[in-house]
């Protein structure tokens, strides 16, 4: 199959892309892609000598075969306008995008010792407790990661407490961002297709990715 791309648009995570690229700690082409976007200043122009210095592939076709996977798969999308990253410190940038992610305007961002980043709408002794839970399940996760990984096929390290509808009541989803593991615990019903969700992944991504982990120098966004 024959793929072209559209001229004039810039690249960006949709909430779904801006998750999957940091659901897992474990890389792979398509959180490649998604990744390298979200550690940028701004959304780069989408042009095909970029896409193949994004992606690492050795061909044009195998560039534009990717991005017509991460495209199929709701992962990826374009604008006419180049969008920026959210600006300011994380204490100011955290708290109108957490609160948006839940249905009750409780979330908070913990930390993988445990400590909470930043919190809405939960008592400060709530808020403390369920980060201390979301650092248990992570290595429950971690001593069972090959039943629910290999032989379950469960491709995600999430959490949730469900009410007798198979509704979260809290939800506990594990963000990997450089060398970082934070977890994003939500009250209520998650609402993670969201905007807010993809400006959270990428302040914290400007903030503690690590940049080029292929070892290549990738172009800089136009």
């Amino acid at each position: 199959m024959q793929y072209s791309i559209k001229e004039g648009y810039f690249i960006m995570p949709t909430p779904a892309g801006a998750y999957y690229g940091v659901s897992e700690e474990k890389q792979n082409v398509p959180r490649r892609l998604l990744r390298y976007i979200m550690e940028q200043d701004s959304s780069p122009r989408l042009e095909l000598d970029s896409l193949r210095a994004w992606t690492g592939e050795k061909t044009s076709h195998e560039a534009l075969d990717l991005l017509y996977h991460v495209q199929s798969l709701g992962w990826v999308e374009g604008f006419r306008e180049q969008q920026r990253a959210p600006s300011g410190a994380l204490e100011t940038v955290l708290p109108e995008r957490l609160e948006a992610l839940s249905s009750n305007g409780k979330a908070l961002l913990a930390d993988e010792q445990g400590f909470y980043v930043e919190s809405r709408g939960f008592a400060h002794e709530t808020a403390e407790e369920l980060s201390a839970v979301s650092a248990d399940l992570a290595s429950l996760y971690d001593r069972h990661s090959g039943l629910l990984g290999r032989n379950m096929g469960l491709e995600t390290s999430a959490w949730a407490l469900v009410d007798a509808a198979g509704n979260s009541r809290v939800g506990f989803w594990p963000l990997y961002i450089g060398k970082q593991r934070f977890v994003l615990v939500l009250g209520g019903v998650p609402r993670l297709n969201q905007p807010a969700l993809t400006e959270l992944i990428w302040a914290l991504s400007k903030r503690y990715a690590v940049r080029d982990d292929r070892g290549v120098q990738p172009e800089r966004p136009q």
